[in-house]
């Protein structure tokens, strides 16, 4: 996502919940999502054993909203939005929030999004806003951060001298496929001693049955974990087939929101997620929470009532 706006229209489909599709979609660059992919055979809200290595849990992680979250850029009444919403964190794709007044009980969280916002500048804004840092978004997307593997591992020791905890690229789909943009990273990233301390993950579904598009969610989060053994941060998430965009019902979209954070919370390994995106500004269909004025959409008053 733009650091100053929302420039998905008629971007890539990042729902890849069956990892033997990533290659094709990765060679159209800009396939729509598909209800027609199969799914994996994973039981809908399975709970997984409680994975070990992850004794870094600090207090914070306890309070019940501690994963809740949202991406969001500035409309009226954005405060108001994100005080109802009920969120722990919000982000902006940017090292700061120009626009938005944080709600009192939230914390920022900063983004260095591309290649250009690797400056001493952008490093230093960051730190002011705490310990963790998000970075480039959506490397493996022309439209997007658009950057090689060898380019992100080059400029990966400058962001581990902010002593900051660093999240990994997040990808646009294929987090967990040998041989894709993040497993590449995450070997070279090894290979140097880099730090990476969590991994990052966008996910859209095209699959609009509710129970359906949560264990394909589920199964793509768990073969993430199983690959590198990394806390999980989700920070796009909603339903939404692209190129032409096409989103369930009001309805649907709500029941989701509903069923996805409650499996969300039950997975130990995922810290922290954001839904996409508080404003609802016409151009996401029904995945927006917020329209102007913090009026809540049908997302919106199920996404207040997730604890």
């Amino acid at each position: 996502m733009s650091a100053s706006h929302k420039p998905r229209f008629a971007l890539a489909a990042v729902s890849l919940t069956v990892a033997g599709v990533a290659a094709s979609v990765l060679a159209a660059s800009a396939s729509p999502a598909s209800s027609a992919v199969a799914r994996p055979a994973l039981a809908a809200y399975s709970r997984p054993a409680a994975p070990a290595g992850l004794s870094a849990l600090t207090p914070d992680h306890h309070r019940a909203n501690f994963k809740k979250g949202v991406g969001a850029w500035p409309f009226p009444k954005a405060r108001s939005a994100l005080a109802k919403s009920g969120v722990s964190w919000y982000y902006t794709w940017a090292v700061n929030h120009p626009g938005i007044v944080t709600a009192r009980g939230v914390s920022f969280v900063p983004m260095i999004w591309g290649a250009r916002n690797v400056t001493a500048r952008q490093l230093k804004q960051a730190k002011q806003h705490g310990h963790i840092l998000l970075t480039f978004n959506e490397p493996d997307l022309g439209a997007q951060a658009n950057m090689t593997v060898n380019k992100a591992l080059r400029l990966w020791p400058k962001l581990m001298a902010t002593k900051m905890r660093l999240g990994s690229p997040a990808v646009a789909f294929g987090g967990a496929t040998p041989g894709l943009w993040l497993d590449r990273f995450m070997k070279g990233a090894a290979s140097r001693h880099y730090r990476v301390d969590f991994i990052t993950l966008h996910w859209y579904g095209g699959d609009f049955t509710t129970s359906d598009a949560v264990s394909q969610l589920q199964s793509y989060i768990q073969s993430v974990w199983n690959r590198y053994h990394k806390p999980i941060w989700l920070t796009e998430f909603a339903l939404w087939r692209f190129n032409p965009s096409v989103f369930p019902t009001p309805s649907g979209q709500a029941a989701f929101v509903t069923a996805a954070t409650a499996m969300l919370r039950r997975l130990p390994y995922v810290w922290r997620y954001a839904w996409f995106a508080l404003p609802a500004d016409g151009g996401d269909g029904t995945a927006g929470l917020f329209r102007p004025g913090a009026i809540a959409t049908a997302a919106g008053r199920a996404f207040e009532r997730v604890p």
